[in-house]
């Protein structure tokens, strides 16, 4: 048992206790091109969780449905849904530097500007930032599988996560997932099917078809083209 009742008290002892995260951060480096897009699009762009809870009408300056997105990667799919969807806001949340440079330069080069940016790990922007009922859609593409048995504990959907999730959906809203680990999607759909509160939106209680909303990667093309597979599913908050 640690002496230390918490994380502050451990640090203002210089102690550092982990905690647990559900990401983990490999900072590869910055190109001049991203630190650049970082620097002339982060003040119109980017978020910070230190700003507390967001005024979602303020920072978009409209109403509109909030989709979200947790770990956007190199954001591609992300830059390419926002400008698809000009009808709605998006808001991605990703923890390596160079994957958020590299989507403001995306979004920069593109036009987009119904996207902000958070450089932060997604459980706590969800639980400081993100208000009850504001999201329309929520988003997690591809997430680290921890596939080694030893490691599933790792993994962000689990039940406590999905039923926080669910408070912030909107009734109506859908929780979108996607991965290329089977037996990561059968943990997903284990843990969807029984959370309360959401309805699976597959007419066989299943996996859904890839809907036309959720770009093809260059990686997914490549992976079909070996015969690996892809699931889908969506998750409608009813309740």
């Amino acid at each position: 048992m640690s002496q230390f009742k918490t994380q502050e008290e451990a640090a203002e002892s210089g102690v550092y206790i982990r905690k647990i995260q559900s990401f983990v951060k490999r900072e590869g480096r910055l190109t001049k091109g991203q630190e650049k897009a970082i620097e002339s699009n982060w003040e119109t762009m980017g978020l910070e969780h230190k700003s507390g809870l967001l005024n979602m009408n303020e920072v978009f300056e409209r109403s509109a449905p909030v989709v979200l997105e947790i770990g956007f990667g190199m954001g591609k799919s992300l830059v390419t849904m926002a400008k698809n969807e000009p009808d709605k806001d998006f808001i991605g949340i990703e923890v390596h530097r160079p994957g958020i440079g590299a989507c403001l330069a995306d979004a920069q080069e593109q036009g987009v500007t119904n996207l902000r940016v958070y450089e932060h790990d997604a459980v706590e922007v969800l639980a400081d930032c993100i208000a009850d009922g504001s999201l329309s859609r929520m988003q997690l593409f591809f997430p680290d599988p921890w596939h080694k048995k030893r490691h599933h504990k790792r993994r962000i959907v689990q039940p406590e996560f999905v039923e926080k999730l669910r408070g912030k959906l909107a009734i109506g809203g859908v929780f979108h997932m996607a991965t290329d680990w089977e037996n990561y999607a059968e943990h997903m759909l284990e843990i969807m099917s029984v959370a309360p509160g959401y309805k699976n939106l597959s007419s066989s209680n299943g996996y859904v078809p890839r809907p036309e909303q959720r770009p093809l990667t260059k990686f997914e093309q490549r992976g079909h083209r070996l015969g690996h597979g892809v699931w889908d599913l969506m998750f409608e908050r009813d309740a």
